[in-house]
Formats: C-alpha cells, sequence, structure tokens
C-alpha cells in the first residue's frame, strides 16, 4: 500500500512538471518561427496536441509543433504561408465552369483566348478597378465579364449602359480602366436582373468575384502573382 502511494505522488508530481515541459517546448517553438514576436502565454487546451498562444493581445491555437496555426478562425499552414481555410473555401464554394449561365455575360478575347475566367464586376466598385489593369495583362484567356451592380443604383444605371453600348469591351474598358463613365442610354434589354438573382442565389456577396476554369472561387483583389498562378494552376 505505502508502495502504490508513493507512486501516486509520485505521478502526481510528475504530470504538472511534463505539462510545463510541453508548453516551454511550444513557446521555444513559437519564438523560433516568430522572431520579432513576443510570446506571453503558452497553455494546454481541452483538445489533445492544441496550445493556446496568447500574443499581441489576442489568442491563437496551434499544434504541438507548431506547424500549423489558428488566427482569427482561420487555418494557416505556417511553413508554406497559406490559408489552407481561404484555399478550401475556394474549392467549397466553387461553381463547375459549365454550369455558370455564360450566355449572360460578355467576352473579353485576350490572346488566343484558351484560357478561361468568369468575372462579377460592379462599375463602381473600388476593388474591381484594382484588379482591372492586372487582368488587362492577362494573356491567352477569354474573360466572361458579368456586370453585376450591388453597390447601388448608379452602379446599375452603368451596367445597363455599357450592355447597350456596340461595343461593351471598350466602353467597359474606358469605364474601368480610365474613369470614364459610359455615355450610352441603357434602354435596351439587359440580362442584368438575371445576373444578381444567379448572384444571389450562389452566395456572391462582394465584388470582384472571379470563377476559374477548374470551379474555384475568389473574392476580392487578389494580387498579380497570385491571380497568374491560380490561372495557370486551373484544369
Amino acid at each position: 500500500m505505502l508502495t502504490k502511494l508513493r507512486i501516486c505522488l509520485y505521478m502526481a508530481l510528475l504530470i504538472p512538471s511534463v505539462a510545463a515541459a510541453s508548453e516551454a517546448t511550444v513557446k521555444q517553438a513559437m519564438q523560433k518561427k516568430y522572431p520579432d514576436v513576443q510570446v506571453e502565454s503558452v497553455a494546454r487546451t481541452p483538445i489533445a496536441g492544441i496550445y493556446e498562444v496568447f500574443v499581441g493581445g489576442g489568442v491563437h491555437y496551434v499544434d504541438e509543433n507548431v506547424n500549423y496555426i489558428i488566427m482569427n478562425g482561420r487555418l494557416i499552414d505556417i511553413e508554406r504561408k497559406t490559408d489552407l481555410t481561404e484555399e478550401r473555401m475556394r474549392v467549397l464554394t466553387g461553381v463547375r465552369f459549365d454550369q455558370l449561365p455564360l450566355d449572360l455575360a460578355f467576352r473579353k478575347v485576350q490572346g488566343k483566348g484558351t484560357r478561361k475566367l468568369a468575372y462579377f464586376s460592379d462599375p463602381n466598385c473600388p476593388f474591381c478597378k484594382k484588379i482591372e489593369p492586372d487582368l488587362a495583362k492577362l494573356e491567352n484567356v477569354t474573360i466572361y465579364i458579368f456586370l453585376y451592380p450591388v453597390l447601388g443604383q448608379d452602379s446599375y444605371e452603368k451596367s445597363k449602359a455599357v450592355w447597350c453600348s456596340k461595343d461593351r469591351v471598350k466602353v467597359y474598358d474606358e469605364m474601368m480602366l480610365n474613369g470614364n463613365p459610359p455615355k450610352t442610354a441603357g434602354t435596351c434589354d439587359t440580362p442584368i436582373d438575371k445576373i444578381v438573382a444567379y448572384g444571389r442565389q450562389k452566395g456572391i456577396n462582394g465584388t470582384p468575384t472571379l470563377f476559374f476554369a477548374d470551379g474555384r472561387r475568389v473574392t476580392g483583389a487578389i494580387p498579380a502573382d497570385q491571380l497568374k498562378k491560380l490561372l495557370d494552376s486551373a484544369r
């Protein structure tokens, strides 16, 4: 009985020291991978192998080897510097390219136009105007432009005017690249209401929203190198 009691007491003393050592190891790994960040504390969580890290006034979570970190609800691959949550969302919210209502868009062909890209754009969207120069530099691509006026009546009127123009691509480029609004009266029949209805059905809540040939969806003005990489890798 005495021997068992000694063993229990020994284990009780050992467990906290093991936990502290594990937390210290995690903290050391964090400091190694983020040398410019001061880690204030590390603590175990109820989930095996997951540690709480308090840094910069915020709480994040890492695995015991600090290969991954959960920040603001997003899972980050530290070594690759990749947002895994964003990668998965591109797939999960994607739409097969051949299932997009391409008949509601107008086409902008650059080079041979072999590659394909669908683009939901609002005429008054500042992020659309930010990405437009990068889109214009893409080679060998057909861009299907969906006029998606979600920022108000002025956007709606400009979208109608673009659609009713004789040269939609030229008028659209003048508006988005050079800041010259369309002069055409938007009095013809347009597919804009159908586009808006489709967008709402598919949860397209912001512009720019891009769909690549492999179905992946990207929202926002992504950097030019990332845009090119996604287009090159799409199948």
